[in-house]
């Protein structure tokens, strides 16, 4: 069958967009209450701050073994099982009493959304007719982008009126409803007899998870840290035996099968790239704004919301022109609009008003979002359909490696003064922009070879 009748699409998709909801707010939702959870548990603030890196390194660290255990048994399983666990991990969290039991649900909390991101876009897969399916993939674009840019007003809103406990308390009824909604209405994918990479899993999150600690290390001194030569050369040796035991498997844990693809690889690429920009334009800019321009929080805030709230706009346009036109045009498009809004940001007046700053962020949301669509349904479509879910997986770590480059490299840069850091920010986002560009524009050129 070539999707789902609309009827139960639009269940599947409705479970879909709760259990994504879910699991990328609880990575934006817990920050604005960490003081709060020190001060209730009695922990320190330094170790609270777990609470949300334990979430996001078992996330990374184990998108890939998930992905393919869903090719190996289904992945509306895999969905539903991770659906369940981050609900009853929720319900541990909303009851710790202590910071490490907090830190140790977060943990089977990261699991389980690890669960859901590593199958969600090869659900849509199944979900959508393949003349849709940039539809389908612009509206995931979509809720994550919402999700993530709302989490902060969210996480308010609720503290607002309620303690702590309930930013996890609130998952726990629409987990119960999108699990039994998943049940009913999810399609049954193809099942694949292909062995399970145990020994790959095991390294890869072993390999993953280092270089994400020392991606994460790099803003901040301390005396007990490893010297940098010292952790270059474990990663680079990690990194070495992972693709020599990766690359004689047929269906590795690390999908350097899919990676060889031309259109994959280059849309993997150009999507690691292009969030290592978004991570130093998030991250970086709310220093260069407040801090070396002047605006006000406020002004800030807003400021910030022009380049999410011009990606959600365009998402959905974008997913359907994907349906029409090539990831390469598109996504090379994109990011030229995302390079000229980068430029535009450098060459902004002295004394800027908030409305000079406003529409050159909104461009670059703009040229992000004609981007991120089209380039996620490259790295689908390019897949066999037995590694579909490898695919997922692959995206999803493509966007949270960028992400997690991008923030070291802002923590890094924000060691200088401010009125350095600020401008040099702009300078690397606008030269990772460019490295994109290219990488997209050689999908047009460079074309993958027949079945």
């Amino acid at each position: 069958m070539d999707g789902l009748p609309p009827p139960q699409r639009r269940w599947a998709m409705t479970a879909v967009t709760i259990a994504i909801v879910m699991a990328v707010l609880d990575g934006a939702l817990i920050n604005l209450a960490l003081p709060l959870m020190a001060r209730d548990l009695g922990a320190n603030p330094s170790l609270v701050v777990w609470v949300v890196s334990s979430y996001q390194l078992v996330i990374t660290i184990s998108l890939f073994p998930f992905s393919a255990l869903g090719d190996r048994i289904g992945y509306s399983r895999v969905f539903i099982g991770g659906m369940l666990l981050f609900t009853a991990a929720s319900l541990a969290c909303a009851l710790a009493s202590s910071v490490s039991s907090l830190i140790g649900a977060r943990v089977l909390q990261g699991l389980g959304a690890s669960a859901l991101m590593s199958v969600n876009i090869a659900l849509v897969r199944y979900i959508y007719p393949k003349h849709a399916l940039g539809r389908g993939i612009g509206y995931n674009t979509l809720i994550v982008a919402l999700s993530a840019s709302a989490g902060p007003s969210i996480a308010a809103a609720i503290l607002a009126v309620a303690p702590w406990p309930w930013l996890f308390g609130i998952n726990v009824p629409l987990g119960l409803a999108a699990s039994a909604i998943g049940v009913l209405a999810l399609p049954k994918t193809p099942l694949h007899n292909q062995g399970f990479d145990l020994s790959g899993s095991i390294l890869s999150a072993v390999t993953i998870g280092i270089l994400v600690i020392a991606a994460d290390g790099l803003g901040y001194d301390s005396e007990n840290r490893f010297p940098a030569s010292v952790q270059a050369f474990v990663i680079v040796a990690l990194l070495f035996w992972l693709y020599l035991d990766q690359r004689r498997k047929s269906t590795p844990a690390i999908p350097l099968d899919i990676l060889r693809i031309p259109s994959v690889g280059l849309s993997a690429l150009t999507a690691t790239l292009s969030y290592v920009v978004q991570s130093l334009s998030y991250v970086g800019l709310p220093f260069l704004f407040h801090s070396i321009i002047g605006f006000s929080v406020l002004e800030t805030g807003l400021l910030m919301s022009a380049w999410p709230l011009a990606l959600a706009l365009v998402s959905p346009v974008a997913g359907r022109l994907s349906d029409r036109s090539s990831a390469g045009i598109l996504g090379t498009l994109g990011l030229a609009l995302l390079c000229l809004g980068l430029i535009l940001l450098i060459l902004v007046p002295d004394r800027p008003s908030v409305a000079d700053v406003f529409w050159r962020m909104g461009l670059c949301g703009l040229g992000f979002g004609l981007f991120q669509a089209p380039n996620s349904k490259a790295i689908i479509v390019g897949s066999p359909l037995h590694r579909t879910g490898a695919a997922s997986a692959l995206q999803s770590a493509a966007r949270l490696l960028g992400q997690t480059l991008g923030a070291a490299l802002v923590a890094n840069m924000l060691k200088q003064p401010l009125e350095t850091a600020g401008p040099r920010i702009l300078l690397v986002a606008l030269g990772f922009s460019i490295a994109g560009s290219i990488a997209s524009f050689l999908r047009i050129v460079v074309k993958d070879e027949p079945a």
